[in-house]
């Protein structure tokens, strides 16, 4: 009887639920430094708790810094091009001038990772980029950034790397890119074909878009090439440079919902933590203003804090402008013209010409007709012409732009050759011979 007492206690135990050893029980089976006690059920122990590890702390970071960016195009020995060119002399001025200065140079990523909190940077820096992926930024402008141990981004448009539909022998190649990587080099977005992504309009094409089609144009020309960066290189694109700085509200939702974290303009400025990361200004170098860069270096410009585009885009159908825009001229010393009453009061001493090729030109201003103008004196060298005028409204900057054509026959001919202009359809994109 006894037996059968003590196997049914030890079936009882087996079978109720939950019920474990204890943690300091003997090998048989009876708790140390306790009685035995004949069907004792062993009471559940706690399970170990694991204690949590520390979240790491964010860094302190610097709120008051500024940072400053500039962008730069090409590299040559004779410019012909000062909108885009500089000597090889001047930009190594350059980057001394921040060496002595003592602006320390970051990466653009720093830059980012200090917006989001998460690291610190010096209260005043500089960054460096390159644009579009010209042979000569390989050859010319980043030797000498390695000799002052700067970092740079690359901002490339896809189409015009070495081998595809615009690279000549002026660009760069998909193996020299992903050497400047492999190296430390950033390389970005700057869209496939570089044209003004505000316009349903493809110059490549030659092709008004519907807007079905200017969905899918923009597609392959944000995320398109942005996809081919990451195949072709193995890399993480989070930054976008739009082509000529034309930006709408449209065009900035698009890139947004991409994917980026950041978007790049020509409009430079004085960088903040507050600065929207869809307006980021860049001071874009030009071979024959000097005075920008000292400028931007001595942090003299104004600073972008707010959540507004720096730029009001004025349309420019208001403009009246001759020549029209997707005209094609018989001459290559147009009269360029423009009418900015659509811009609303306008800042006479503010008012700026520019033209491709050309950079900031003498144009004369009437403030009575509103009426900005400019004959040029030398013959324009390019197929593809766009004009940019601007100036101060109020608190705001309002700009607008057109590209018109001159046609080859009088590209070719002596200046004295001018025509009436006749109307065709805009330029593609130039090959980088």
């Amino acid at each position: 009887m006894l037996i059968r007492f003590a196997l049914l206690g030890a079936v009882l135990a087996l079978n109720i639920p939950g019920c474990k050893k204890s943690p300091n029980a003997s090998p048989d089976g009876q708790a140390a430094g306790a009685s035995p006690a004949a069907g004792a059920v062993a009471a559940p122990s706690a399970a170990p708790v694991a204690t949590p590890e520390p979240a790491p702390a964010k860094p302190t970071v610097d709120q008051n810094a500024q940072v400053i960016l500039f962008g730069y195009h090409r590299f040559e020995k004779t410019v012909r091009r000062p909108d885009t060119e500089m000597t090889p002399e001047m930009f190594e001025a350059q980057m001394k001038e921040l060496q002595d200065k003592k602006i320390p140079v970051i990466g653009l990523q720093d830059f980012l990772a200090w917006k989001r909190g998460e690291k610190n940077i010096p209260p005043r820096a500089a960054i460096i980029t390159f644009d579009d992926g010209w042979k000569s930024q390989y050859d010319v402008g980043w030797p000498i950034l390695k000799k002052y141990g700067y970092p740079v981004t690359l901002f490339i448009y896809t189409e015009g790397i070495k081998g595809m539909k615009f690279g000549g022998g002026a660009a760069m190649s998909w193996e020299q890119l992903a050497e400047m990587r492999d190296a430390g080099a950033d390389v970005q977005a700057h869209s496939a074909t570089h044209q003004d992504l505000r316009k349903a309009y493809d110059k490549v094409q030659k092709k008004k878009l519907n807007p079905e089609e200017y969905e899918q144009w923009l597609t392959a020309e944000i995320i398109g090439s942005k996809q081919l960066l990451e195949q072709k290189l193995g890399i993480r694109v989070n930054s976008f440079a739009v082509p000529f700085g034309y930006i709408n509200d449209p065009v900035r939702e698009f890139i947004t919902k991409a994917g980026y974290e950041a978007i790049f303009t020509v409009y430079g400025q004085r960088l903040t933590y507050t600065s929207p990361n869809d307006s980021l200004g860049r001071y874009l170098m030009e071979g024959n203003k000097p005075k920008v860069f000292s400028d931007a270096a001595n942090f003299s410009g104004s600073t972008s804090g707010g959540g507004a585009a720096p730029v009001a885009e004025i349309s420019s159908e208001s403009l009246q402008a001759q020549p029209a825009s997707g005209e094609t001229v018989k001459t290559a010393l147009p009269l360029m013209r423009a009418n900015l009453a659509s811009m609303g009061p306008i800042d006479p001493g503010t008012v700026q010409m520019r033209v491709s090729g050309l950079g900031v030109v003498p144009a004369t201003f009437d403030e009575k007709t509103q009426t900005i103008s400019y004959q040029p004196t030398q013959k324009l060298r390019d197929k593809s012409c766009t004009v940019i005028i601007g100036g101060k409204s109020g608190d705001k900057k309002v700009e607008a732009s057109w590209t018109f054509s001159i046609d080859d026959a009088a590209l070719a001919a002596p200046a004295t050759s001018a025509a009436p202009a006749v109307s065709s359809s805009p330029a593609p994109s130039p090959a980088k011979k």
